[in-house]
């Protein structure tokens, strides 16, 4: 710092001011700090301003081995929310979710000096791993939902279930088709809740949901069943792999979709809407995730030094709207 300041002829007091973004720089002079700093390739000693702040600027990531869409663009939306924040990420990729996994991923994160932890916990294991989590600093579950009982933000998954399942009666169909995800994750239980609730509340038949396992293949062996009864005219996937899977099978089976059967999915992976025909499905913004779940961990770090009155004020709970696109996978009934 000092060698910046020497070529820039301020002192060393500007340049910190410089590199603080403080308002009270004059523009000329921040220009030539600026190019000092490039010209001299300098960069902060994070460690050294870590001990004078005691700030990291650092959050910690606990996420699993995984390559689906959902899990895996959650982790992208918090990197860029990060990122533009002006946080730094570490993260820690466990193989499984139990609680002695996660509870160690934490403490390894607290080593390197993180500020807070966000836990991507979409299973039924992680949420009990978070229930006996001991951390000294804090913790947001990203997607979890509402039964996690550390701070959490989440899709609206119930929510998005009963967008679909209400346009597809809206449109005609006497009932709706379930495929659904795997029962320990907790968006496949939102989601089969949200298509049971929608259906009861308007006291339409529940046809028993064909279980899958989130890939393709098994939305293709579910879509075979679905194929062989003429009865079938609606389908609500859990995610839009599956929903891909049934639409394969019901091509090979001569059932036209949508002018026999209308298909709607669940997430609006990048390919949704290359798909034959393009797939209606529930879009999920990750994006909007890992900004809300950012949001909420930097609000609990606020919140460490003030009152418990203020504490307890906190948000606990956030939930993102997800939205219905439409496109031609699903028309009237016939």
């Amino acid at each position: 710092m000092a060698d910046v300041a020497r070529l820039a002829g301020v002192s060393h007091q500007t340049v910190s001011r410089v590199l603080n973004d403080s308002p009270h720089v004059k523009e000329e002079t921040r220009e030539r700090v600026l190019n000092a700093i490039r010209e001299l390739d300098y960069r902060p000693n994070t460690a050294a301003r870590t001990l004078v702040t005691r700030r990291s600027q650092t959050l910690g990531v606990v996420s699993f081995d995984t390559t689906l869409y959902g899990p895996a663009s959650m982790l992208y939306g918090i990197e860029q929310a990060a990122r533009s924040a002006g946080y730094f990420v570490s993260i820690v990729s466990l193989r499984s979710l139990d609680g002695r996994s996660v509870q160690e991923a934490v403490d390894r994160l607290r080593d390197q000096a993180v500020e807070g932890v966000l836990v991507i916990a979409p299973q039924t294991s992680a949420v009990g791993a978070l229930a006996h989590l001991s951390s000294v600093v804090p913790v947001v579950a990203v997607g979890a939902g509402a039964q996690s009982r550390v701070p959490g933000v989440a899709v609206d998954n119930e929510a998005g279930a009963r967008l679909a399942v209400r346009y597809l009666l809206d449109l005609g169909h006497r009932t709706v088709h379930h495929v659904a995800g795997p029962a320990n994750w907790l968006d496949a239980q939102a989601r089969r809740h949200g298509w049971e609730s929608a259906l009861e509340a308007l006291e339409r038949p529940t046809p028993e949901p064909l279980a899958g396992d989130w890939s393709a293949r098994s939305g293709y062996e579910a879509g075979l069943r679905l194929a062989e009864d003429p009865e079938v005219t609606a389908v609500f996937c859990a995610n839009d792999h599956m929903a891909l899977g049934v639409l394969r099978a019901l091509h090979e089976r001569g059932r036209k979709v949508p002018a026999e059967v209308s298909v709607v999915g669940f997430d609006d992976i990048p390919e949704s809407s290359y798909l034959t025909p393009p797939l209606t499905t529930v879009r999920q913004d990750f994006g909007e995730l890992g900004r809300r779940g950012l949001e909420l961990l930097v609000e609990q770090l606020e919140q460490q030094d003030s009152t418990p009155a203020r504490r307890r004020q906190a948000r606990q709970r956030v939930l993102v709207t997800p939205e219905l696109v439409l496109r031609q996978s699903s028309s009237g009934s016939r």
